[in-house]
């Protein structure tokens, strides 16, 4: 069990230098000590709670289920300055070198550079999550990789006012991949060509970083206000498909990446309300698993494609969608993946009104679900928690007309939530007050609806506006009661100054 006493932070650091393996920098050496300290908990379930402690501290830090797999490898050797001090507040008493880390001094230096260019965390250097993002280091190594500080160009795509979400965008400016020749990733940002390059180890760490960014931004923020400013590295990773690449693995993690990538990109259309888009980036990243042979990304194409089929009013294609997730993911022993695709599936059916097919798939759902979480279970699922679980299984149940069952399951979601999943948190909310509408509560649907809004001045997701104004029109006769004109009142003023 991590400990979550609170302690001073000082300011933060650069990311320490790591080397490819032990001291001698020969090879990585498995970190037991740190394995220990994850004790049962699933490599996203650790993770999840170090974002959580970093948060009682006031450190941000993108920690995700890859990340702690190379740290008990042993390729992470010393964690940044914010990392940290996030373990020590998470393990009091226990110095870096107790927990497996190698003392900061023994990689310092010229050996202290891994042969990916990247910094104490394992990410690009002078951007690690947990770092400031305006925070670079600007050293070259002898492959001639520099991340610079970031360009006029960035500043213009991304900065665009003073608002929460604005403040998200201008982060996903750190995110966009670099390329090798620093001169030239102007120009490509500027929509010019560059002619053939090389792309190695940094670059495919770049695409991965700007993967785990977005969904970092999109879970705060919701999809508004991020997808065109995430079009740019998308565009950029796809770009870089086509560089000459000299190791089969770094040419399969730039496929993978541009697949992620593209998905995550279509999932800020798909929030945002943009389903042509959406629809669009979902079959580029389906396309990429294909030629890539790649099972995994495969899933989650369908895996979202099922989602936006349901959303988008076409349920028998979200049964299908979700059915093809199912058997790209046979092979990849997680069910917990396999509990969220018969989830997707269980939507699809409850869309026509299928009862039966409907209970059997959410029967499915939280038998696999039953079963844990467990190392094979990809990075991308961190948000699918119990939470998400009743969530998914309310939105069945409303879509069936069950509207008692649908708010029991969206009180839960919301109860259960972690708080860094704000977007889920107000969409769950927005749920329930929706559920409460159609279910003959109108006063304690005004007051979900209440707190959906309160939660809507940091997350921008159309999607949960679109429920929420069909909450508003459902409790439109009961306009003659206080608690529900007050809420009537607050969402007609929020609309007029969104609109």
């Amino acid at each position: 069990m991590v400990s979550s006493h609170a302690s001073p932070s000082p300011c933060p650091g650069p990311a320490e230098p790591v080397g490819p393996g032990g001291p001698d920098g020969k090879g990585s050496r498995p970190n037991a000590a740190f394995r220990q300290l994850r004790g049962a908990l699933s490599p996203a379930e650790f993770a999840a709670a170090v974002r959580r402690a970093a948060r009682e501290i006031g450190e941000q830090v993108s920690c995700d289920a890859r990340y702690i797999g190379r740290v008990e490898s042993g390729e992470i050797r010393c964690p940044n300055y914010a990392y940290e001090r996030v373990f020590r507040h998470m393990f009091p008493g226990r110095e870096p070198e107790d927990m497996g880390f190698v003392p900061r001094d023994v990689v310092r230096g010229r050996g202290a550079r891994g042969r990916d260019g990247s910094g104490g965390d394992g990410h690009p250097t002078g951007n690690a999550p947990g770092s400031p993002a305006g925070h670079r280091t600007g050293n070259r190594t002898a492959h001639r990789i520099e991340q610079p500080k970031e360009s006029d160009v960035l500043r213009r795509a991304f900065m665009t006012g003073g608002t929460a979400a604005a403040v998200a965008a201008a982060s996903l400016g750190a995110a966009v991949p670099v390329v090798q020749q620093p001169d030239a990733a102007d120009g490509l940002l500027d929509g010019g060509r560059l002619g053939p390059r090389r792309a190695g180890e940094a670059e495919a760490s770049a695409v991965e970083q700007a993967v785990r960014r977005i969904r970092l931004l999109d879970d705060r923020h919701g999809g508004d206000g991020l997808y065109r400013r995430s079009t740019r590295p998308l565009r950029i990773a796809y770009e870089l498909l086509d560089a000459d690449t000299r190791r089969r693995s770094v040419a399969e993690r730039l496929q993978s990446g541009a697949g992620e990538l593209a998905l995550s990109v279509g999932w800020l259309a798909h929030d945002s309300g943009r389903f042509a888009d959406a629809r669009s980036h979902y079959a580029e990243a389906l396309a990429t698993a294909r030629v890539a042979g790649d099972a995994a990304l495969e899933a989650h194409a369908f895996c979202n494609a099922a989602f936006l089929a349901r959303d988008a009013g076409r349920p028998r294609e979200a049964v299908r969608a979700a059915q093809a997730a199912q058997g790209a993911a046979k092979g990849l022993a997680s069910p917990r993946l396999m509990s969220l695709l018969a989830l997707r599936e269980a939507g699809g059916w409850a869309g026509l009104g299928d009862r039966a097919a409907c209970e059997a798939a959410l029967l499915r759902a939280r038998t696999l679900f039953g079963r844990g979480p467990g190392d094979a279970d990809p990075e991308w699922m961190s948000f699918f928690g119990e939470a998400e679980l009743e969530g998914l299984e309310a939105q069945c149940r409303s879509a069936l007309g069950d509207w008692a069952r649908a708010a029991e399951h969206a009180r839960r979601a919301v109860a259960l939530q972690d708080p860094h999943f704000a977007r889920n948190t107000a969409l769950f909310t927005a749920q329930l007050a929706g559920d409460l509408a159609r279910g003959g509560a109108p006063d304690a649907a005004a007051a979900a609806g209440e707190r959906a809004l309160d939660l809507l001045t940091e997350v921008r997701s159309t999607r949960i506006r679109t429920m929420l104004a069909a909450t508003a029109r459902l409790l439109g006769r009961h306009g003659g009661e206080p608690s529900v004109a007050g809420f009537l009142e607050r969402h007609a003023a929020e609309r007029r100054t969104a609109g």
